[in-house]
């Protein structure tokens, strides 16, 4: 329960602080989904690299942990080709 627990403080640390980033360069990639430890977000072609960084620097940022918070990034059309 303890570990379930701080991984959803983590995700939502790392929504907001995205949601930041996202909101501050008036971008028009917009966070849509959040299904357990995964965000879904609409990005335009142009944005998809800015956003791939922000999105991998702020969830494996979201806690200072003694162990590295691996991230993984898909892109697609759908979820499906982003898997």
């Amino acid at each position: 329960m303890p570990i379930q627990g701080t991984a959803a403080d983590m995700i939502k640390l790392a929504m907001i602080r995205i949601d930041d980033v996202i909101r501050k360069h008036n971008m028009s990639s917009r966070m849509l989904l959040q299904v357990h430890d995964e965000l879904v977000f609409e990005v335009p072609l142009q944005e998809i690299a800015e956003m791939s960084e922000v999105v991998q620097d702020r969830m494996s940022g979201a806690m200072i942990l003694s162990v590295p918070l691996e991230v993984e990034l898909g892109t697609g059309a759908n979820w499906l080709e982003a898997h």
